[in-house]
């Protein structure tokens, strides 16, 4: 992992520092306390900024490079839709992949995918085990790093690669499904972004479907283990 700039160079100020305490100790003619209480004053000095390089390496550590994804980018939407529906979709799914590090957002629902864009993948999304429990306990379920779990499989009809994803419920009927361009890109914030359009379009899907919206509509509570 690549070190800062200006951690690199407090690295050098520290290393530069601790060599010249040395050279300064090493050409004395003489070692009289003086010399001695300022050796040991330029050495901590050093070190701290060397501590300093190390710990702002942590504290600033750099975002996951984004994986090259292949795959064509572009929108498949539903033929059929209301009006009022589709221009819900677009705006919705162009804000998840603008504000949000998202690749691809998903929609299915009640058996259909509605939406698909974004960088798209083979097609033919069906919901699996991971995306039934999603629906059947109202839970977000983030899989932070794809190829750690076993059920990857369930999403092979996103781009090839894909390294992130996470499954945000819409009552019991459908999910929304995001992949991200690296591991672990979804930040707290951007799990509200997609729970909250998840709870506007649940209700917007009901209202078109002449379903009763779902009570309390999806929770944005991520299932335990699922990072």
């Amino acid at each position: 992992m690549a070190m800062p700039t200006a951690a690199r160079v407090v690295l050098a100020c520290g290393l530069t520092g601790l060599a010249l305490v040395v050279l300064n100790q090493v050409t004395a003619a003489s070692l009289d306390p003086s010399l001695e209480r300022a050796s040991v004053l330029g050495s901590i000095l050093a070190v701290l900024l060397l501590l300093v390089a190390l710990l702002w390496q942590r504290v600033e550590p750099l975002a996951p490079e984004r994986v090259a994804l292949h795959g064509e980018e572009g929108l498949r939407l539903a033929a059929d839709l209301d009006a009022a529906l589709a221009e819900e979709l677009g705006w919705g799914s162009t804000m998840l992949l603008t504000a949000t590090p998202a690749a691809v957002v998903l929609l299915h629902w009640r058996g259909r995918t509605l939406l698909e864009r974004g960088i798209l993948g083979q097609g033919g999304f069906l919901p699996g085990d991971i995306c039934r429990r999603s629906m059947a306990r109202g839970q977000t379920i983030s899989l932070v790093d794809l190829k750690l779990y076993p059920g990857r499989e369930e999403f092979r009809s996103l781009p090839a690669g894909i390294p992130s994803v996470v499954v945000q419920p819409l009552g019991e009927d459908g999910v929304l499904v995001l992949g991200g361009w690296s591991p672990r890109c979804f930040s707290r914030s951007d799990l509200v972004w997609i729970e909250g359009w998840a709870r506007r379009l649940t209700g917007e899907l009901a209202r078109v479907g002449g379903a009763a919206e779902p009570a309390g509509g999806p929770s944005s509570t991520a299932e335990p283990g699922t990072g």
